[in-house]
């Protein structure tokens, strides 16, 4: 597997060229259950292939259990410098309920491990959590802050069709919070994390400045970004045409292909202008500040005003959804943002 992300990284560096690399994720699935010695061949070849830049992210995903705690000194010393944790919940009740398999002593300590090792960390939240209120989200919130080094992902709960959750849900085994409810817990989010120099940068990403994920940025700002291993999704841009491209899923898929041709790319299709405009307004207007117009313009070529309803995005304003404030920026008010699914069926063309 390590020799195959090897030459999946080879093939895309010929596709693309030697371009400028300010951000490596490890993510999807558990990846901190590789050895580090895959971490640090990986990082490797992308520093032999690529134009690295000087203060590049290296961010790799894990879980809080004991076992990959551990790990962290070695993933240090592979070239890893950000560690991002799926700590979810502060108790063990809602641990389990959520089907998670690390205790809430596990994730404080692996909190304060990645510290240790870490310069820069992060770790996740889910709120609106089963029979959850607001002053219990509001204790554990203050609780998260206290031990955050700069930055928090806060995620409200949602249940999706086809999973175990959602059957429980229409079922009435599961009790969650109402619209109203997971509304007023989203103002608070905001509110108790500005208060304490964790602004939102995003719909539900919260940092001190400087401290914001750089390599999401480069996802809700709509840069080229490469896909490697499997399963894996990219934005590549070759020759003026940008290109989504998608490896295949399975392991055992993507590894067989992978030896046989030297990448599993199962998609690569090119994006028409309209395609990347809806993909840039709707990640872009994930971020509190929004969407540059001007920059907007330059990478698709067409003014933003092209590709949305105008009316109703004017009555989005009037009703306080969209900001009025500033022409150069299209963005979401703290009241639109956690409607950004509606509004968007609502004001692209």
């Amino acid at each position: 597997m390590a020799d195959a992300l090897l030459s999946e990284i080879d093939h895309f560096s010929q596709l693309i060229g030697k371009r400028r690399l300010t951000s490596i994720f490890f993510g999807g699935g558990t990846p901190s259950l590789m050895s580090a010695g895959t971490v640090e061949a990986v990082i490797n070849r992308l520093i032999k292939n690529f134009t690295v830049s000087d203060d590049i992210e290296i961010t790799l995903e894990a879980n809080p259990t004991s076992v990959e705690a551990a790990k962290f000194s070695d993933f240090s010393k592979a070239g890893i410098n950000r560690v991002s944790l799926g700590i979810q919940a502060l108790n063990d009740q809602d641990l389990k309920a959520l089907g998670r398999e690390h205790s809430a002593a596990e994730a404080i300590a692996a909190i304060e491990i990645s510290q240790k090792y870490f310069k820069r960390s992060n770790f996740d939240l889910i709120y609106a959590r089963m029979g959850q209120t607001t002053a219990e989200w509001e204790k554990e919130l203050m609780k998260a802050i206290k031990m955050a080094n700069g930055h928090l992902s806060l995620y409200q709960l949602t249940i999706e069709k086809g999973t175990p959750f959602y059957g429980r849900w229409r079922q009435g085994e599961l009790v969650i919070p109402d619209e109203d409810l997971s509304a007023e817990m989203y103002a608070l989010t905001n509110h108790i994390c500005a208060e304490n120099n964790y602004p939102a940068y995003e719909i539900s990403n919260y940092a001190r400045p400087g401290e914001e994920s750089r390599h999401n940025l480069c996802y809700w700002t709509y840069q080229d970004y490469i896909g490697v291993g499997a399963g894996a999704h990219g934005r590549i841009t070759v020759k003026g045409e940008t290109y989504a491209t998608e490896q295949n899923k399975k392991p055992e898929t993507w590894l067989k292909s992978v030896l046989s041709r030297g990448h599993a790319t199962k998609i690569s299709d090119p994006l028409s202008r309209t395609m990347m405009a809806e993909e840039m307004i709707m990640m872009g207007l994930r971020l509190t500040k929004g969407i540059d117009t001007k920059v907007f313009e330059k990478r698709i070529g067409l003014a933003l005003d092209t590709f949305i309803q105008k009316e109703r995005a004017e009555l989005l304003k009037a009703q306080g959804f969209l900001s009025a404030e500033n022409s150069d920026l299209f963005q979401l008010t703290e009241k639109g943002r956690p409607l950004l699914n509606q509004i968007l069926g609502q004001i692209l063309v």
